[in-house]
């Protein structure tokens, strides 16, 4: 095995920078991190791809002065063109041979801020399930009163009248519509669970796509074809994509080229305590949807998980709050990161074990 291939098989992104503070060597990690090829980031400084005055620059600085390796923690190094979100540890050393090199490892600290936006989904989504519950005792049924009494009056009113009566009517109806929408949040039943092979999912969904909401849009796809099942509910998984290719279509509307891709890997991770599951588990599966539009505004960004929260004209703000409660239910996380290029949903989800997933038969 070469030294490149040792680099590629680490999970976090690794750059050598020489000593014209260019990007000498990368790992596959380290060109997705920075969203460049190999070639492009040989052509730029590092100064090039973080924030101006960022304390990268002056950690590498460090290094080359000290003559030995230095870390800092939690370092903010997201840039338009790296991408909006990008909390890191990093751990710098120089290069043995080449003391004018510097090794640069990062380590992404985004899945505590992941966990703690899937609590506040979550958290907003037990407040949206007690206001459907209200909504549907407590509306639903003086609007059938009111509909009702409207129908009436339209059998004796005038043709001018009339028009008036069956603005209520339709607008009666509207609103029992979205409360059944919210109604979903209160469904708290165990889900239906078995292993589910992903790309038999995300085929079907683009078929719907493809032959509906998206029939103008090109979709890529890269998948790692020896993933293992995701344990979960696959209408569900396919709910949750149908809505995130859909927002990606939407997005595109406006858009040249426009291009959705589909991606899903293997990323090993830590052990964590992720809501709705109580063993600690490994989330590696890795299932992204891109697109190429005009991204999210970065004040929604934060709260585009919360409900009633959209950009669309005639939108509820619900579908993407529905999104983050059925991955969290299934014990996985789902993250936003989007900038001027483009928009990437990101869910992370724990693999099927049949030794921890299935209960154990009683003879």
């Amino acid at each position: 095995m070469t030294g490149q291939q040792v680099l590629d098989s680490l999970p976090h992104p690794v750059v050598v920078v020489g000593p014209d503070g260019r990007i000498s060597r990368a790992n596959a990690a380290g060109e997705s991190f920075f969203q460049a090829s190999l070639s492009v980031m040989q052509r730029h400084d590092l100064s090039y791809f973080v924030p101006f005055g960022s304390p990268l620059l002056n950690l590498l600085q460090q290094v080359k002065e000290r003559g030995a390796p230095v870390n800092e923690y939690k370092v903010d190094i997201g840039s338009p063109r790296i991408g909006s979100e990008k909390l890191v540890d990093i751990h710098a050393s120089p290069l043995s041979d080449q003391p004018e090199s510097v090794v640069l490892l990062f380590q992404e600290r985004t899945m505590a801020e992941k966990l703690d936006k899937q609590l506040t989904s979550r958290g907003a989504a037990r407040t949206v399930t007690g206001l459907a519950a209200m909504l549907a005792h407590e509306i639903k049924n003086p609007l059938s009163g009111i509909r009702g009494a409207a129908q009436l009056l339209e059998s004796s009113a005038d043709e001018g009248d009339r028009a008036l009566t069956r603005l209520i009517m339709e607008e009666a109806d509207r609103i029992v519509k979205l409360v059944d929408r919210m109604e979903v949040f209160s469904d708290e039943r165990p889900i239906d669970r078995a292993p589910v092979n992903i790309h038999v999912v995300l085929d079907r969904v683009k078929q719907l796509a493809e032959n509906g909401f998206a029939k103008n849009i090109r979709i890529v796809e890269e998948y790692d074809p020896s993933l293992p099942p995701v344990f979960a509910n696959k209408d569900q998984l396919v709910q949750i994509f149908l809505n995130l290719m859909k927002n990606a279509s939407e997005a595109l509307a406006t858009t040249h080229d426009a291009e959705i891709t589909i991606t899903t890997a293997f990323r090993p991770g830590v052990r964590l305590s992720v809501p709705g599951v109580r063993e600690r588990v490994s989330l590696p599966l890795e299932f992204c949807v891109k697109d190429n539009g005009p991204g999210v505004p970065q004040d929604l960004l934060p709260h585009l998980f919360e409900p009633f929260i959209t950009t669309k004209t005639n939108g509820s703000g619900l579908g993407l709050a529905l999104v983050a409660k059925i991955v969290g239910d299934h014990g996985g996380v789902i993250e936003c990161d989007s900038t001027g290029r483009g928009t990437t949903f990101r869910i992370l989800m724990p693999a099927y074990s049949q030794v921890e997933d299935e209960p154990e038969r009683q003879e």
